[in-house]
């Protein structure tokens, strides 16, 4: 069963232009990245599909000369596969297993532009890493995420309540029923997460708990590829540092309580890593003066957050029938679960060209303390953004910066409807692409 991505679309423009460079498809463990690749194959007349995991003889093509019309005069003998520029795709499945065959992306582009050649790779980040230079300028690299609200909504079936969505806004809210619908949803999706896997399941058995024994598996091969990461890190190492970013989730990552058996510059080297692997995503503090937001960061300020809510409430244990039934905004957001998905649909609703960063802000003073969860730039300024359930009364922190930073207006998240206080914008919670987009 195939789910329609975005990132579709961005594969058949890419099939379709007139300057075909190599395509990278980076991101998670697990996400889709090959499934959507082969979605795309069909529209091909040819399909050379190359696992470098599995098919260790293949390695031995890419061992001497990596003269692009040569490899594929071998590589279509070896498969019996045509390979005629404009019909066939040839795609490099695992491709980290192989750093050769990462070497000769870029001569395709330059020897041999009108073939079609896209890769993927699990753990892939730790492949280039090794060749900095790979090939800028040369290949084209596109990011993918689990699935979205939006993908979410759409896979199981509901995409007039999706079309519905998308068209509210201030101006023009959902009628309470929709709204309602939609928090349901929004509910069911930070308890089964985007992981495509879980996702199909659902659709297809509509059983949550089936959900969760999937999600156990998923994590089980997460984990299992913690030795894999460099051998220079201790496995055990790598999974305690992990636990400790589920557990420390919401705050500011104390480095000294990660980990028994490792100084700070261990556990540094530790997260980066599980930030490359794709399973954790930094939220760094930005002193949010002007654009761009990256400019004044202070890195030793960092909140980390998992790449997918299911897995992440299924590592913490959260109780899923409270999730599931509970329209308290503070019992959903145990473990700051819904500021993650706040966050992830940030990173779900940006150009699949490039790695976006996430930053919050914070001030910490004796007399007045704040912080905002996130901020983003929007239209040449700053957009803040505060995922809350109060009133105005509780919106200090946002009152704060707004004051601070000289800014017209901030944004609220929460369970209410769309809604409109003096400096304040409320969003539903599940609207995160409608504030992106419009």
């Amino acid at each position: 069963m195939y789910l329609s991505r975005k990132i579709d679309q961005i594969l058949i423009d890419w099939s379709l232009s007139k300057e075909i460079k190599p395509l990278l498809v980076r991101g998670a463990r697990q996400v889709g990245k090959s499934t959507a690749i082969r979605e795309l194959a069909k529209r091909f007349d040819h399909f050379l599909e190359i696992n470098f995991e599995e098919q260790r003889l293949v390695h031995k093509l890419f061992e001497g000369n990596l003269d692009p019309i040569v490899l594929c005069d071998n590589l279509s003998v070896l498969y019996n596969v045509p390979i005629i520029p404009g019909k066939t795709i040839i795609f490099f499945d695992e491709i980290q297993a192989c750093l050769p065959a990462i070497s000769s992306l870029r001569f395709f582009y330059e020897k041999y532009p009108a073939l079609h050649v896209v890769a993927a790779g699990s753990l892939l980040e730790f492949a280039l890493e090794e060749i900095p230079s790979f090939g800028v300028g040369r290949i084209r690299s596109i990011f993918m995420y689990p699935l979205s609200f939006n993908e979410y909504l759409a896979a199981v079936g509901e995409k007039s309540l999706l079309h519905a969505k998308e068209k509210a806004n201030l101006n023009q809210p959902l009628v309470e029923s929709i709204h309602q619908k939609l928090l349901e949803h929004f509910k069911r999706f930070l308890v089964i997460g985007g992981m495509p896997e879980v996702v199909v399941n659902y659709v297809k058995n509509k059983n949550t708990n089936l959900c969760q024994m999937v999600l156990d598996d998923l994590i089980t091969s997460l984990k299992s590829d913690f030795s894999k990461y460099k051998k220079r890190i201790p496995f055990l190492r790598v999974s305690e540092v992990f636990n400790a970013v589920v557990q420390q989730s919401g705050n500011k990552f104390t480095f000294t309580k990660a980990a028994t058996d490792a100084n700070i510059k261990q556990v540094k080297e530790t997260i980066d890593l599980l930030i490359m692997a794709g399973l954790v995503v930094p939220v760094t503090h930005s002193a949010a003066n002007g654009l761009p937001l990256g400019a004044e960061i202070n890195s030793k300020k960092r909140k980390l957050i998992l790449f997918d809510t299911g897995i992440f409430q299924r590592l913490l244990g959260l109780n899923i029938s409270e999730l599931l039934f509970n329209n308290n905004f503070d019992t959903i957001n145990k473990g700051a679960i819904a500021e993650q998905f706040v966050g992830l649909e940030l990173l779900k609703e940006a150009s699949s060209y490039s790695q976006e960063n996430l930053f919050f802000w914070q001030r910490e003073s004796k007399s007045s303390n704040a912080e905002i969860d996130y901020v983003i730039p929007k239209k040449q300024t700053i957009l803040p953004i505060e995922v809350k359930s109060g009133t105005k009364g509780s919106m200090q922190s946002l009152f704060i910066f707004l004051a601070e930073k000289k800014l017209p207006f901030g944004i609220r998240m929460s369970l209410e409807n769309y809604a409109s206080y003096p400096n304040i914008q409320v969003y539903p919670i599940y609207a995160v692409s409608g504030l992106v987009n419009n």
